[in-house]
């Protein structure tokens, strides 16, 4: 047996692709016996036009020649990638097909602009893919800097012109490859990019489906409804061309009517369908209406572009029980060529038999790898990045924009899987099938706590009442950040109903703030246009023109004497949440509870102190409510915020044996679960790795009486400091990843320590871990570490320190220590620089602005 089978690495059936294209697959079928066959149908204003293979092969060949000679007469130039490429901007018809074959016959490829695309998109991508010229149905001021043909134009100059096909001296020639397709996507970043789709890749997905999916015997009719800038729209048109049968072109409106779509699918005993999940359930709730049964003949059902979920394959089956239909889920993207997995279900026990909807097995000549940080296969059963390798793969992006995305394989010996391509997806292999686990962009920080998106859109989506939820985090990673989760519904309940069910269900940092919209809106292809929902949240209900925040502000209540510091607190705090608060502000308002979390209330205190205003972190987390801080607040500028409260009351006590179990239970909690360095080189770190590491420095912790835990009145342990002497620390040898943290922290600490900090033992106190409860709320966790923060400097005065040496990956303990203890910094070092001996880069994948502050503090 392939001891690959232990890692997650999955490799498709390989079967021999011979060199073609599509066009020249379409002149062997409209010459053959298929020629007098129906290849398009197109149904406007009650009059159904129809087109046989040989009809539309004469009409194409015309129309191609024309798209040459323009090029030839106006002396036009391929791109800077030297492609040929026709821009197609025009509705959903029978013109529209006989436009892209003509393009293809010419030799150029074509790139799709939808009519409603907005200005700037349009000439983002004709400034950057620089088309030869543009083909269009309507006229368009944004296409003035541009070669031009209107359709009827195309047409008119077609007539005069040879029905004979291009010779290969006369096509036009991309430079690079036998490119056919410029796709544009609107990318994670919103930046719109375009994928190159050469015919060859075309062709594995389609060769592919003919084996996986025949064409049944029956199945004369196809339809193309997909938007022709969506992948899905590829093998639409191209699969049923290639093989001399008919496509049906729906107009967007049918589509978008469940019952005129029912009805054309009806009408022309269609047996496939491909269709993103939110119309499959629009559908199947059309159908459970009806008083008859429908589509039966629709056999073979292909979700795409969106996570299907359980619940809807469950859905599909109660309505066609008979068990002769199949509901597939593909998985792909636009620069896999659509589909890269596939998974097929049957009947009702295969749905039920995972707990969700897997995305299953690769197609032909495709592999599939889970890599970790370092590009190494992850284990089986273990969550890795997803990537791609093989002929599915597009030739990258125009003008060979973002390359990280298409990398050289590392672990390939045959040529053909010689690129990979970076999904940006998670996956895991279970039983030798590929289950979806999230996007690597929809894991982010909250609160310092690692959050999966699609962990929190599934309570979301759980509540009976809500329709359809979608969680974005808003900011993610600045002060202001936070969770939305915008929520359609038909039922008579409000945000604040929502969000007090789900923080029933989920952990108090993981509630979103809940948002209730009219309508989802979506892009051209289906899919949820994300980027417009943050857009329409960040531009809604802007109020106090001269000040930048978003969020209401009541004075009510304030007694004269106090409005000056009152408008002071409520607009620091406004500027501070931003969108993120989730009410009003006011002085029954809690800051906690408003969407304050540990990192922008210290802010917020030190944003006060700087406007003359100050309150210690323990008068502002003690408040109840704003009014209460406002009592607390002095009208005197200092420049450090020592304690004056501390409540909740917490006791200092030295590290003890019976602490053990509690104190490895947090610490593994706070960096297994929530770390800033750790989370890059999962999954090589496991929980049993800090029961390890703890146990061997366990006796000298507890020797050396420098570190402690810290409790409540009631004696709970909430809190625990692990320090050392930093020129008497235990030397221990360790056998996990973990190495490597602290390899690096070495490598950032020891030439500091070595060479400017004091010398000998009993000089610098190593402030080296603290971890908190994962039980606390967000307030009683800034409580606490700046009670432990404040015990480490007392500890070292104690002790007879110089001075505390330290290391904060964490933002919060980062600003505690420059901004309230007055640290001095030594060392800001980015993570994703760091590169080991043997020349890798285990956090590569961090973000530029996660950073390490190395800090030193005389006492």
């Amino acid at each position: 047996m392939d001891a690959r089978v232990h890692l997650s690495v999955m490799k498709g059936p390989t079967r021999i692709l011979k060199p073609n294209s599509l066009h020249k697959m379409f002149e062997v079928v409209a010459k053959g016996p298929a020629a007098n066959n129906t290849a398009l149908i197109y149904e406007e204003n009650g009059k159904t036009k129809k087109y046989k293979y040989s009809e539309l092969d004469d009409l194409t060949n015309r129309l191609a020649n024309v798209i040459v000679q323009n090029v030839k007469d106006f002396r036009l130039t391929g791109n800077k990638d030297g492609d040929f490429i026709v821009a197609v901007s025009m509705h959903p018809s029978d013109y529209l097909v006989i436009t892209l074959l003509s393009i293809l016959k010419s030799g150029a490829a074509y790139l799709p602009i939808d009519p409603s695309f907005p200005a700037a998109r349009v000439e983002h991508i004709l400034r950057e893919a620089k088309p030869v010229m543009i083909i269009y149905d309507e006229a368009n001021l944004q296409f003035d800097n541009i070669h031009k043909l209107s359709f009827r134009e195309l047409l008119l100059e077609g007539k005069t012109l040879s029905s004979s096909p291009i010779t290969d001296d006369l096509r036009l020639k991309h430079v690079k490859d036998d490119l056919a397709i410029v796709l544009y996507t609107s990318g994670s970043t919103g930046v719109p990019k375009g994928v190159r789709l050469p015919h060859k890749t075309i062709l594995n997905r389609l060769q592919w489906q003919f084996k996986t999916f025949p064409y049944s015997k029956t199945e004369a009719n196809c339809v193309f409804k997909t938007a022709l800038t969506f992948v899905d729209s590829v093998a639409e048109i191209w699969g049923p061309l290639v093989n001399g049968l008919a496509i049906v072109v729906v107009p967007k409106a049918t589509t978008r009517d469940p019952e005129k779509l029912v009805t054309t699918l009806e009408n022309y005993k269609i047996e496939r369908l491909v269709l993103v999940p939110s119309l499959l359930r629009s559908l199947l709730m059309y159908l459970s209406l009806q008083e008859r049964s429908f589509l039966n003949h629709l056999k073979l059902w292909v979700c795409s572009g969106e996570t299907l979920a359980t619940s809807l394959a469950e859905e599909f089956f109660a309505y066609f029980t008979k068990g002769d239909h199949k509901l597939c889920n593909f998985y792909g993207s636009t620069e896999v060529m659509g589909d890269v997995t596939y998974h097929v279900m049957s009947n009702l026990d295969q749905v039920k038999q995972y707990d969700k909807v897997p995305i299953g097995l690769p197609v032909d000549n495709t592999i599939i790898y889970l890599l970790d940080s370092d590009f190494r296969p992850v284990k089986t059963g273990e969550i890795g990045e997803l990537f791609v390798s093989g002929q599915n793969l597009a030739s990258g992006y125009v003008n060979g924009r973002d390359p990280e995305k298409f990398i050289e394989n590392p672990l390939a010996v045959d040529p053909t899987f010689g690129k990979l391509y970076r999904t940006g997806d998670f996956a895991r292999i279970q039983k030798g099938i590929l289950f979806y686990e999230g996007r690597t962009d929809s894991q982010v920080k909250i609160r310092g706590h690692r959050v999966d998106l699609s962990e929190v859109e599934k309570a979301v989506n759980a509540i009976e009442e809500v329709d359809k939820g979608i969680v974005i985090c808003y900011k993610p990673g600045e002060l202001n950040q936070a969770l939305l989760a915008f929520v359609t519904t038909e039922a008579n309940i409000n945000e604040n109903h929502i969000e007090s069910i789900l923080r029933d269900q989920l952990a108090p940092y993981m509630v979103p703030r809940v948002v209730i919209i009219e309508t989802v809106p979506l892009l051209v292809n289906g899919k949820i246009d994300r980027q417009s929902l943050l857009r329409n949240f960040e531009n809604s209900d802007s109020i106090n023109g001269s000040v930048n925040f978003q969020v209401d502000i009541d004075f009510t209540g304030v007694a004269d004497n106090q409005m000056e510091a009152a408008r002071i607190l409520f607009e620091t705090v406004a500027v501070v949440l931003n969108r993120s608060a989730r009410s009003a502000i006011s002085i029954e308002a809690n800051f906690y509870d408003i969407g304050g979390n540990s990192l922008n209330s210290i802010f917020t205190i030190m944003s006060l102190n700087e406007k003359g205003y100050h309150i210690s972190i323990g008068d502002f987390i003690a408040s109840m409510d704003l009014g209460e801080v406002l009592d607390r607040m002095t009208g005197c500028s200092q420049s450090y915020a020592g304690v004056t409260t501390q409540p909740p009351c917490y006791s200092f006590e030295y590290l003890k044996d019976e602490h053990k179990k509690e104190v490895i239970q947090m610490i593994t909690t706070s960096f297994f679960q929530k770390a800033d360095l750790e989370q890059w080189l999962m999954p090589d770190i496991s929980e049993r790795d800090y029961d390890e590491l703890i146990g061997k420095i366990w006796a000298p912790l507890v020797e050396k009486e420098l570190s402690f835990v810290t409790k409540t009145n009631s004696g709970k342990i909430v809190g625990v400091a692990l320090n050392f002497d930093a020129r008497d620390e235990p030397e221990v040898e360790i056998h996990s990843k973990l190495t490597i943290i602290f390899e690096f922290l070495e490598f950032l600490e020891g030439p500091i320590r070595d060479s400017i900090l004091p010398k000998g033992v009993g000089t610098i106190l190593h402030s080296f871990m603290m971890a908190t409860n994962s039980e606390l709320t967000t307030k009683e966790n800034v409580g606490v570490m700046q009670f432990m923060e404040e015990q480490v400097i007392r500890i070292a005065k104690t002790k007879g320190f110089v001075g505390v040496f330290t290391s904060n990956t964490s933002p919060l303990t980062q600003q505690l220590g420059r901004d309230i203890y007055q640290y001095k910094t030594l060392l800001d070092y980015q993570v994703n620089q760091y590169i080991t001996s043997d020349g890798m880069k285990p956090f590569g994948m961090a973000p530029d602005s996660q950073r390490v502050i190395v800090q030193w503090k005389e006492v």
